[in-house]
C-alpha cells in the first residue's frame, strides 16, 4: 500500500512539471487539454485512475493503452490499472519524469458541441496560465480535462466536467449566442474602439472632451471627428472658434422617452424614441424621423449633427434635428403601425412647432407613417400647423417631395464629373440599397445615359452586368412595392445574379453611390472599390464610409462627395415646403428639376471656395468634404457669436 501511495506522489509530481498549454483549434481538429493551476481544485486533489480502453477504433484492440485521469468519485477504488509493458507507446500516459519518451498528444477529434462552444471564443493567458475567454463577457471558463477514449471507465468523469461546463458562464453566453445566431437575431453588439485620427493640438484636445463626455457614443464621435479635422485651418486661423465648435458639439436638447404600444393579437410591447435638437441658432429645427433596431442615442444625435451642417450649408435658414425610434416597422400591420405612431407621437408632440422643430421622412418613415404622426399631433395640439414636411405635399397630390433627394444626388454627381472633363453618360454606377432614395437615383442615372448595374437589400445585392433600362427598372420598382425579394427580379431576367451576404462594391464600376446606411464600407469594402477602377463616390446615406475606409479611399486620390452636399437637392425642397407661398403643384417638371439643379450648383461652389480660402484646392480629393464641412460651420459660428453664449 505504501508503495502505491509513493507511486501516485510520483505521478502527481510528474503531473505539476509536465503541464501542457492549453490549445484551441478548429472544428476538426484534434485537441489536447489539460488541467493547469487555478482550476477546480476537486480536480487537483482527486487521486489518478489508470483507465484502459476498449473501444476506439483508431487503436488495434491488442493494444491497452491508458491514460491517467482524476477521479472525484468516492466508490472510486484508487488503484492503478496495469500498464503495458516497457518499450510500447503509451499514449495518453502522464510520463514519469524517468521516463525517456516523450509524451504524445491525444489523438480525437472535438465533440461537436464542445467546437460549437468554443468558436465563440479566444485563447490569451491570465496569471501565468492559458484560459480560455468568452468573447462577450471577457470572462474565462474552467478547463476541463477528459478522457478522449470514452470508454466506460471514464464516463462518469466525462460527464461531470460536461455538466460543470454547461454549467460556466462561458458555455451559457455561447450557448445564448448559437442560438440567436441560429434565429437571425443580432446578438449583443460588442463595444468597438473609437478610431481616432491624428490631428492638431487644439483639434485633439477638442475630440478628447467629447471622448470622455461621451465615450461610448461611437457614431457620434466617428461624425464629429471627421469634421474637426475639416475645421482645423479654420481653427488655427482664428482661436474664437474654438470656444464656438466646443458649444456646438454640444446638443441644444435630447429627449429619450418610452413608446409603449399594443399589437393585434393585444400583447402590449415597449419601444424607445428620440428626438435630438441639436442646433437653432440659424431658426427652428428640420430633421427626420427613422423607425429602425439600430436607432441609437449616439445614431440620433450623429444624425442630428449631420443635418445641422447640411440645413446650414444651404441658403436657408434653419437648424438641425433627427429622432426616431428602435420599432421596426417591417412585419407589422396597418393597426400596429398606427397604434405605434399615435403612441410616438403622444410624447413627442410637446417638443414640436412651427417655430421650433419640424420633422420629415427618412429611413421606416415614409408618407403612411408620416400622415399617422401627424394625424395625432393635429389631434393633441387641436390644431392643423402644417408644420410637417412630407404629408403635406402627400396630400395635396404631389409626388415631386420624394425624387428630390435622389435626382439631387445623380445632379450633384454630374457637376462633380463636368469640373474633371467627363459626362455621366455611358459610366458604369454601382449602388447599394433599394429603398426610395436609391430607386429615384437609379431613374435619374437612366435618364442621364449612365449605366447602372447592381442594388441592395439587407440579405445581398443584385447584379445585371448589361444595366439596367426603363423597363428593368418597373420591375424593380414593383418588386419593392410588393414588399418583395429582390431575387424575384432573376424569374424575369434569369442572366441576372443575386450574391447572398455580400455588397456589391467589388463590381467594376466608375462611379459608386453608397445608399443604404451609415458606415456600410469598411476597410476590405474601400479596397474593392479601388480595385474595380472606381474614381468617384457620391455620398447619399450618412456617413456611409468608416474613418479607416476614408483614408484608405483618400490615398488612393478617390473623389469623395459628401453626403452633406450631395442632399443640397432634398433639403432645398423640404425647406421650400415649409413656406406657404410656395406651392410645388405649379411648377412643371423642368421648373423642378432646375430648381434643384440651382441648389445642388450653388452648395458645390459655395463648398470649394470655402476650400480655397483654407489653402485646400479643387485638385485635391478632399477639397469637397473640407469646403462643405468649413462652410457649414462658418455660417453656424457667426450666428452663434452674434447670440452670445447661450
Amino acid at each position: 500500500m505504501n508503495s502505491t501511495m509513493d507511486e501516485i506522489n510520483l505521478l502527481r509530481q510528474a503531473q505539476r512539471q509536465h503541464q501542457h498549454q492549453l490549445v484551441v483549434r478548429a472544428l476538426g481538429e484534434e485537441i489536447d487539454l489539460e488541467i493547469g493551476p487555478g482550476d477546480d481544485p476537486s480536480f487537483s486533489s482527486a487521486a489518478l485512475v489508470g483507465v484502459t480502453s476498449d473501444h476506439d477504433p483508431v487503436v488495434p484492440a491488442d493494444d491497452d493503452k491508458g491514460l491517467l485521469i482524476p477521479c472525484s468519485q468516492p466508490g472510486a477504488d484508487r488503484q492503478l490499472q496495469p500498464t503495458p509493458p516497457q518499450g510500447e507507446d503509451h499514449e495518453g500516459l502522464l510520463r514519469l519524469p524517468g521516463h525517456t519518451k516523450k509524451k504524445k498528444k491525444v489523438v480525437k477529434k472535438w465533440r461537436e458541441e464542445w467546437a460549437d462552444t468554443y468558436k465563440w471564443a479566444y485563447v490569451a493567458v491570465h496569471d501565468n496560465t492559458s484560459r480560455i475567454f468568452c468573447t462577450v463577457c471577457k470572462e474565462y471558463g474552467r478547463k476541463h480535462r477528459r478522457n478522449p477514449y470514452g470508454n466506460e471507465g471514464s464516463r462518469n468523469m466525462q460527464m461531470s466536467a460536461l455538466e460543470e461546463h454547461n454549467n460556466s458562464l462561458l458555455h451559457k453566453e455561447a450557448l445564448r449566442l448559437q442560438m440567436a445566431s441560429k434565429e437571425n437575431v443580432q446578438p449583443l453588439e460588442i463595444e468597438r474602439p473609437v478610431y481616432v485620427k491624428a490631428l492638431s493640438k487644439t483639434a485633439a484636445s477638442i475630440l478628447e472632451s467629447v471622448l470622455k463626455r461621451d465615450p461610448h457614443e461611437a457614431e457620434f464621435i466617428q461624425s464629429i471627428q471627421e469634421v474637426v479635422h475639416s475645421l482645423e485651418p479654420v481653427l488655427l486661423k482664428n482661436s474664437q472658434h474654438v470656444q464656438i465648435l466646443e458649444r456646438l458639439l454640444e446638443p441644444e436638447r435630447c429627449f429619450i422617452f418610452r413608446v409603449p404600444w399594443v399589437d393585434d393579437r393585444g400583447e402590449a410591447h415597449v419601444n424607445r424614441g428620440f428626438r435630438v435638437q441639436f442646433n437653432q441658432a440659424l431658426g427652428p429645427c428640420r430633421g427626420g424621423l427613422r423607425f429602425h433596431p439600430s436607432m441609437t442615442l449616439s445614431v440620433t444625435k450623429f444624425l442630428a449633427f449631420e443635418q445641422t451642417l447640411k440645413n446650414a450649408l444651404s441658403q436657408f435658414k434653419l437648424g438641425g434635428a433627427a429622432g426616431g425610434s428602435d420599432f421596426d416597422p417591417k412585419g407589422k400591420s396597418e393597426s400596429e403601425i398606427m397604434r405605434f405612431c399615435q403612441s410616438f407621437m403622444d410624447e413627442l408632440y410637446r417638443y414640436l412647432g412651427p417655430d421650433q422643430d419640424f420633422p420629415a421622412e427618412d429611413v421606416g418613415v415614409g408618407p403612411r407613417e408620416m400622415g399617422y404622426l401627424f394625424g395625432q399631433y393635429r389631434r393633441l395640439s387641436g390644431h392643423f400647423q402644417g408644420n410637417f414636411t412630407g404629408p403635406k405635399i402627400f396630400w395635396s397630390g404631389s409626388s415631386f417631395r420624394t425624387e428630390a433627394t435622389g435626382y439631387g444626388l445623380v445632379f450633384f454627381a454630374r457637376v462633380v464629373l463636368a469640373d474633371m472633363n467627363k459626362e455621366l453618360k455611358g459610366l458604369r454606377c454601382v449602388m447599394s440599397g433599394s429603398g426610395k432614395i436609391a430607386m429615384h437615383v437609379l431613374e435619374k442615372l437612366l435618364s442621364c445615359e449612365a449605366i447602372p448595374v447592381t442594388v441592395s437589400d439587407s440579405k445581398g445585392y443584385l447584379l445585371d452586368v448589361e444595366g439596367f433600362d426603363y423597363v428593368k427598372y418597373s420591375v424593380l420598382r414593383n418588386i419593392k412595392a410588393q414588399q418583395k425579394s429582390l431575387k424575384e427580379y432573376l424569374k424575369s431576367y434569369p442572366h441576372a445574379k443575386y450574391i447572398d451576404d455580400a455588397k456589391p462594391w467589388s463590381e467594376k464600376c466608375d462611379i459608386a453611390f453608397p445608399c443604404a446606411s451609415q458606415n456600410e464600407i469598411d476597410q476590405a469594402e474601400a479596397l474593392a472599390i479601388i480595385n474595380s477602377g472606381c474614381r468617384v463616390l457620391i455620398e447619399c446615406s450618412n456617413m456611409p464610409c468608416t474613418a479607416q475606409a476614408v483614408d484608405i479611399l483618400r490615398t488612393a486620390k478617390v473623389v469623395v462627395a459628401p453626403a452633406k452636399a450631395t442632399a443640397a437637392g432634398g433639403v432645398a425642397v423640404g425647406e421650400l415646403e415649409l413656406n406657404p407661398e410656395f406651392s410645388l403643384m405649379q411648377w412643371s417638371v423642368e421648373d423642378f428639376e432646375n430648381k434643384i439643379q440651382d441648389a445642388v450648383k450653388q452648395t458645390y461652389d459655395r463648398s470649394i471656395k470655402s476650400a480655397h480660402d483654407y489653402g485646400i484646392m479643387k485638385e485635391n480629393p478632399e477639397s469637397l468634404v473640407h469646403g462643405a464641412n468649413i462652410c457649414a460651420f462658418l455660417n453656424i459660428a457667426q450666428a452663434m457669436t452674434e447670440q452670445g453664449c447661450v
